[in-house]
């Protein structure tokens, strides 16, 4: 059990407001509740229903696997199911994903779960693996490791220190959005790791979006423009945690080296 799943229901209410900077005036106001009716509900002195928990959790934007947290806390069910992507009843979502990834070839696109670890690739990633420490492709593989490991992708990303940067700063929003114990050991790791992050752009896309500059097995450099999609309208918890990492090539050199054509 997390210790988020030990704390009474108000206890974890209140946690949770104070982490979105609301104040009690504010949610009870967009709950349609009495400031008071807030305040006896996170000391104990009110017990929520349900229904009042869901519409807590709707206006304070919590993820759903901290919604079935709020709900345990409070004696209810989970409401929302987590699943394997590999179950069938995930089967339609997984061949989606399936789908987008295969489609982007031959340019690089792969899954995540929640935690950055690698839960899907098309066949374009592989090749830019070349040269990674064997130990950071053992499963379960985190995608941000493998990136900035100096046993990993790092030696050849031109642009470190921003890319670094850029991934940590992602990180850091992601942790303040879900209180995840585990992505805040994440990032003491990669904070660890040797070389500094910077923001400083350095080059023709400045002001418009960070670039990964990497050089593949054979020492051409590729640029590439990323993306993130997530699922629009998830009730699973897997499936709300999942994003989707596309590569795009920035420039042409790039596009025609994987094969991209004109």
């Amino acid at each position: 059990m997390s210790a988020a799943a030990s704390l009474p229901v108000g206890n974890l209410l209140r946690e949770w407001r104070q982490r979105r900077r609301r104040s009690q005036l504010d949610l009870a106001s967009d709950a349609a509740i009495s400031t008071r009716h807030l305040s006896f509900i996170e000391t104990g002195r009110a017990q929520p229903s349900r229904a009042m928990l869901l519409r807590l959790a709707e206006h304070l934007e919590l993820p759903l696997r901290a919604r079935n947290t709020l709900l345990t806390a409070g004696g209810f069910a989970a409401s929302y199911p987590e699943r394997p992507l590999d179950v069938p009843a995930m089967e339609p979502a997984r061949r989606a994903v399936e789908l987008v990834l295969r489609g982007h070839e031959p340019f690089p696109a792969l899954a995540v779960d929640r935690h950055w670890n690698l839960v899907l690739a098309n066949a374009a990633v592989a090749p830019l693996l070349a040269g990674v420490a064997p130990g950071l492709l053992a499963p379960p593989v985190n995608v941000l490791r493998l990136s900035l490991h100096p046993e990993g992708m790092a030696p050849r990303i031109e642009n470190l220190g921003e890319w670094r940067g850029h991934l940590l700063e992602r990180l850091r929003q992601q942790i303040a959005a879900s209180a995840d114990p585990v992505l805040d050991a994440l990032l003491a790791e990669l904070e660890a790791y040797p070389g500094r992050a910077s923001a400083a752009p350095r080059d023709d896309l400045a002001g418009v979006a960070v670039p990964l500059r990497l050089r593949d097995g054979g020492g051409r450099l590729l640029s590439f423009l990323s993306t993130t999609t997530v699922f629009g309208t998830p009730i699973d918890v897997t499936l709300s945690e999942l994003m989707l990492e596309s590569f795009f090539p920035a420039d042409d050199a790039t596009r025609l080296a994987l094969g991209g054509g004109r």
